[in-house]
């Protein structure tokens, strides 16, 4: 199936961009925004926002359209399944695990934004969705923001964890990637990336940018605390995590 953008018309290939110019605002910088989306393959453009972020700075807001479209049955993804809920992950652990999981969390590295840990680990959850602290079969351990790689490996083998959550909200630059990236790599030469199910999640990490970087899954929008604990219940098990 040929699926292209949809705005007013089903298939009319209509876009909404959104980007910042080093320019001054002005006529000439709403006039370089329509000239540069029109470098990228876009037709009948137009600006219809822009706005001064400082005296060198204007963001744009752009309309374009576009006649690239993809075959969306040949898409392919790796998604994680979400298959148990609050209470079927707490039976599943009793049944198969049979004791308390351990699952420590924390916003690592630099990264100082809690709202994604939070909201999967703290016992009220977020959305009616009740966090991991709030699981009876679940030890939940959240360690908070800016937690050092090398202190988190510390802290989960003190616990014992059975799992690692890592949060990571900021992305300017990659910086994401490269905390991500030397978590694995402390942990591999721990001699522990084995003994663990470990997760990430973040608004812009995936379950395909994690298992790149060597994680078991990524979790970006729309998650909820069950999605994330029936994953590692379920590794655990398919392990044979006891």
């Amino acid at each position: 199936m040929m699926i292209r953008p949809y705005g007013d018309t089903l298939n009319d290939g209509a876009v909404q961009l959104s980007f910042t110019l080093p320019v001054a605002h002005c006529a000439k910088a709403d006039e370089a925004a329509i000239i540069y989306t029109k470098k990228l393959g876009f037709k009948e453009v137009e600006v219809v926002h822009s706005n001064p972020l400082s005296d060198e700075f204007t963001f744009f807001v752009v309309y374009g359209k576009t006649d690239i479209s993809i075959d969306y049955d040949k898409v392919v993804v790796e998604e994680v399944e979400k298959s148990l809920d609050f209470y079927g992950v707490n039976n599943f652990i009793k049944e198969n695990i049979e004791r308390k999981i351990v699952v420590v969390g924390a916003c690592s590295g630099t990264d100082a934004h809690t709202v994604g840990i939070d909201a999967i680990m703290n016992m009220k959850g977020f959305d009616q969705h009740y966090g991991l602290e709030r699981y009876p079969m679940i030890e939940a351990h959240n360690l908070g923001a800016q937690i050092p790689n090398e202190e988190l490996i510390k802290k989960a083998v003190e616990l014992k964890a059975d799992a690692i959550l890592i949060s990571q909200i900021v992305t300017q630059k990659e910086v994401h990637i490269q905390n991500l990236t030397e978590f694995i790599e402390l942990l591999e030469a721990e001699g522990l990336r084995s003994k663990m199910v470990v997760c990430a999640g973040g608004p812009r990490i995936g379950n395909k940018l994690a298992l790149e970087l060597g994680y078991d899954a990524g979790f970006g929008r729309g998650t909820y605390p069950e999605n994330v604990a029936s994953f590692i219940v379920e590794k655990m098990h398919e392990r044979g995590m006891k």
